[in-house]
């Protein structure tokens, strides 16, 4: 059944052993929860309140909900999961590790937040996102998720037939330009050092976007704090009202270092992610990891597919371990 909070714990968070901790508040983490909370699992769910898609105005290419701002998205997520009894709180995990197995071998995991509340748990879902990592060239930060995008699936409609620029991080970029390409007609690709293939020059030139090797300076903005430009090392300025930049992605893992979970390069050196495999298992028993952390090309609907289907897969391993520990 579902698992009440206690007032004598700290943060008023219940004391036993819970089925499921959800670490990660974002799509694929509530979805999860939701899937074990409907299946009478008693949940925590902790919420950094930090998603990665908090700068952009709207969640897109979601059916029937495209355009949703992502706050709103994640506040109907909470109160639907704290519907079948599951308990959502803000908080940062600062260590998570495997503890003392039960009498019959099932795992068991502590999670401490830096408030000092500590949680027990059965298993584990890992539903942290990742970080994304800019390029550094001075004043594009604070245009990232309004004049700074990255995924033409996400922010592509918005930014039709703008004036776009491409600043190249690696071979990916690549194939990010001749994506935005199909949403406008005046694109620009900056190649900042990297190297472009004659394959990738004859593309470009039959599509007519135009390449410029001198070296980036900065990004200007516009009085409006939009984007005005980049401006070149020969003092240049490349009118543009839109950048687009293939970034390094990382999985959120700090403070889940005591967990062991593998991770791998993502091609063209894009980044990491954490390894998984059927619905988000994990080398480490006990652990699923659901949504970006694992596949950082998840879109808000993958994500939240890829959070049910990991909260299925550990609600039947509960199962399995309630009915070994019945006949024991």
């Amino acid at each position: 059944m579902p698992a009440t909070s206690s007032a004598s714990t700290i943060g008023g968070l219940p004391p036993e052993t819970l089925d499921a901790v959800v670490i990660g508040g974002g799509a694929a983490g509530l979805n999860g929860a939701l899937m074990l909370a409907r299946s009478r699992r008693s949940v925590v769910v902790i919420d950094s309140g930090t998603p990665r898609n908090a700068p952009a105005a709207g969640v897109h290419g979601l059916l029937a909900l495209d355009g949703t701002p992502p706050a709103e998205l994640l506040e109907r997520g909470r109160a639907e999961v704290r519907r079948y009894g599951a308990t959502v709180v803000t908080g940062e995990v600062i260590k998570a590790a495997p503890a003392e197995p039960s009498a019959v071998g099932d795992p068991r995991f502590t999670v401490t937040l830096a408030d000092g509340a500590t949680l027990h748990a059965r298993r584990l879902l890992v539903a942290t996102g990742l970080r994304d990592v800019l390029p550094d060239v001075p004043g594009l930060a604070e245009h990232w998720g309004r004049g700074l995008v990255h995924c033409p699936y996400c922010h592509g409609w918005e930014v039709r037939d703008e004036p776009i620029g491409v600043l190249a991080t690696g071979p990916a970029s690549v194939h990010q330009a001749l994506l935005f390409r199909q949403l406008t007609d005046d694109l620009v690709y900056f190649t900042r050092g990297t190297q472009l293939d004659d394959d990738a020059r004859v593309r470009f030139a039959a599509r007519g976007i135009r390449v410029v090797g001198t070296a980036v300076e900065q990004v200007v903005a516009t009085d409006d704090g939009g984007v005005a430009g980049v401006r070149l090392a020969d003092g240049q300025l490349v009118a543009r009202r839109v950048l687009t930049v293939a970034t390094t992605m990382l999985p959120r893992t700090e403070g889940l270092e005591d967990l062991g979970l593998p991770t791998a390069d993502l091609p063209h050196g894009m980044g990491r992610h954490v390894a998984t495999g059927m619905a988000g298992t994990t080398d480490v028993p006990g652990v699923w990891v659901a949504g970006n952390a694992s596949d950082p090309s998840a879109q808000v609907g993958a994500s939240a597919a890829a959070g049910a289907l990991a909260g299925a897969h550990l609600n039947a391993d509960l199962v399995t371990a309630d009915t070994a520990a019945a006949l024991a």
